[in-house]
Formats: C-alpha cells, sequence, structure tokens
C-alpha cells in the first residue's frame, strides 16, 4: 500500500476553474490540480525561488520542483494541444486561520 500524501497548503481555491482554447476544435481535456496551479503561482507569477515557495506550501525543495514540472507539463499540454484545462482535486489544505483539508480519499485516512 502506497504511503499517503501529506497536504500542500495553498493560499486558497481558485476563483478560475477551467481554461478552453477559443477558435480551435477541442482536443481533449486535462486536469491540474490546486498545488500544482499554486506552485505555479509562487514561481511563475510572484517569481520567487523554488527554496522560498517550497517554505510557503511546507514541502521539500525536492517534492516542490516535482510539482512544479508536472504542473508546468500540464499548462504546456493544454496550450500546445489545445486541450480544455481544468483547475480541481489534489491534497492541500489552505493556508490562514481556518484550515481545511480538501483532497481525494482524505475520508479514508488511517489516524494512529
Amino acid at each position: 500500500m502506497p504511503r499517503p500524501k501529506k497536504p500542500r497548503f495553498v493560499s486558497g481555491y481558485p476563483s478560475i476553474s477551467s481554461f478552453v482554447p477559443q477558435g480551435v476544435l477541442q482536443t481533449g481535456e486535462v486536469v491540474l490540480s490546486v498545488e500544482g496551479l499554486e506552485a505555479i503561482r509562487l514561481s511563475d507569477f510572484e517569481g520567487l525561488d523554488q527554496e522560498t515557495a517550497a517554505g510557503i506550501m511546507v514541502v521539500s525543495r525536492q517534492t516542490y520542483g516535482r510539482i512544479l514540472g508536472e504542473a508546468r507539463r500540464i499548462v504546456s499540454d493544454a496550450l500546445v494541444t489545445g486541450k480544455v484545462l481544468r483547475i480541481e482535486g489534489g491534497v492541500y489544505e489552505m493556508r490562514g486561520k481556518q484550515r481545511h483539508r480538501h483532497g481525494r480519499g482524505m475520508g479514508r485516512r488511517c489516524r494512529r
């Protein structure tokens, strides 16, 4: 049985849930996780280095790099091939006063 994923911290749920290409034939759909979007926001939009961004998401720099690389691959696939990009899912927690866990399979996690 694989080890359960620890939740990553994100600043908030995105206000936009999908991007749809216009003027071209849609060739499919890809899904970007919420923590993947957060990694792109921190590195590419905010301009933070990976060490700082990893600290904000409370993950190791290596894990952050893996999340960022996968997120960039998904976004580039959508842009180059004309696929719909949906933003949803993942294993994450909201950063701040109110902490709520979200993600797939979180309810079945064993606690000891």
